[in-house]
């Protein structure tokens, strides 16, 4: 991933940063029901994964803990995505991990509590 992306992540700090995360998950979870965003879905994993390895150092271990699962699963989401993308059922069942997955990031971010 380019420096220039990595260098301006690393400038938010770490609850804006979880934020962008969960709204990557989001998107993510959108974009694979909607067949016309299909080609942004890997930008967007690869994306989230690298958001993942920048912030989780800085989160608690229980929240690594949870983070590093998650890259891991969006790694395999990757191997077989094409196959998700080609099954409607499989799409659905990823869209609703990677929302559930959006809204935990934003709860442990503490961005909602601020509200």
């Amino acid at each position: 991933m380019n420096s220039r992306i990595k260098e301006r992540y690393l400038r938010d700090d770490l609850p804006v940063r979880l934020g962008n995360l969960a709204a990557n998950l989001a998107r993510v979870s959108a974009f694979l029901t909607n067949p016309a965003n299909h080609s942004a879905v890997d930008s967007l994993l690869s994306e989230s994964k690298f958001f993942i390895e920048w912030s989780a150092a800085e989160t608690e271990v229980e929240i690594a803990a949870e983070l590093i699962e998650m890259q891991v699963q969006i790694a395999r989401w990757q191997i077989r995505l094409t196959s998700i993308l080609n099954d409607p059922a499989q799409q659905v069942q990823v869209a609703e991990q990677a929302r559930q997955w959006s809204n935990r990031v934003l709860h442990v971010s503490g961005l909602t509590q601020a509200a």
